[in-house]
């Protein structure tokens, strides 16, 4: 896309918001998810000790691939579909592919999703690309060759 550099980049501010907005997202799936299971680990806590916050932990440890699997399947199905999250939509942001401009096809919005996860497991350094980089590209944007401009 040659007119790369008139696109309405989302600011970084919208894009933070936008991010915790689908963390709290996915964290209502989580719960509504393994509600029984959740439950069950903090009705057997009565005092918040050692052994309650290793029972938790175990429960996480025990569901990580879910919380993953919901998390790739939430970016890459919603970016796909209409280039925005819930997050996206209520920033009025969305992704685009910087060859065409248009919504990320599967492949592009797949690959994006799953190079977020590492970002965000190795500390967001993926994320802190946003700050350094003209068009406030993470690690993911850059390697599927999206952009997230104002909508």
């Amino acid at each position: 896309m040659s007119e790369s550099l008139s696109l309405p980049i989302a600011s970084l501010q919208k894009r933070i918001t936008s991010f915790v907005i689908d963390d709290i997202v996915i964290t209502l799936f989580f719960i509504i998810i393994f509600y029984d299971q959740f439950s069950a680990v903090l009705s057997n806590i009565t005092v918040v000790d050692e052994a309650a916050l290793e029972n938790i932990n175990a429960f996480i440890a025990q569901n990580l691939l879910v919380v993953l699997s919901i998390k790739l399947l939430y970016h890459t199905v919603l970016i796909w579909q209409n280039g925005m999250t819930l997050g996206k939509y209520f920033m009025k942001i969305k992704v685009i592919d910087l060859e065409t401009g248009e919504t990320p096809g599967f492949q592009k919005a797949f690959l994006r999703a799953s190079v977020r996860i590492p970002s965000e497991v190795l500390f967001y350094l993926g994320f802190l690309m946003a700050f350094f980089v003209p068009l406030r590209q993470t690690l993911h944007d850059k390697l599927s060759n999206c952009v997230v401009v104002n909508d």
